[in-house]
């Protein structure tokens, strides 16, 4: 089976704010049914809130990022699933359920994870 990761940023999900509710229930149910199907890893958000620190291979931390990465935020969830088509309807699923196209990436295979 294979990792995916399905993702999207926060200015992504543009919703009124009275249907963030509906949402965030309609996101829930299908991640309740990913964890019921067996093919839920992991997933959140990323706290926006919390400023991202680097860490180099010294040790030395600094308060930055790669400057790619700058503005990384959104939601996330990972599953583990058995081919790419199961992997795009599963994204299907997420991006109706929260009214946003969604990013499906596959991690390459280790054997250790």
């Amino acid at each position: 089976m294979t990792k995916y990761l399905i993702s999207f940023p926060a200015q992504a999900m543009d919703i009124p704010d009275e249907d963030m509710a509906a949402v965030g229930e309609a996101a829930r149910t299908v991640i309740r049914e990913a964890k019921n199907a067996g093919v839920y890893v992991f997933g959140g958000g990323i706290n926006e809130h919390v400023a991202p620190l680097m860490v180099a291979a010294d040790g030395t931390i600094t308060n930055e990022t790669y400057p790619q990465t700058k503005d990384f935020d959104g939601g996330f969830c990972v599953l583990e699933l058995p081919s790419r088509e199961a992997a795009v309807q599963w994204t299907a699923k997420i991006a109706s359920a929260c009214r946003c196209s969604q990013e499906l990436r596959e991690f390459q295979y280790d054997p250790e994870s």
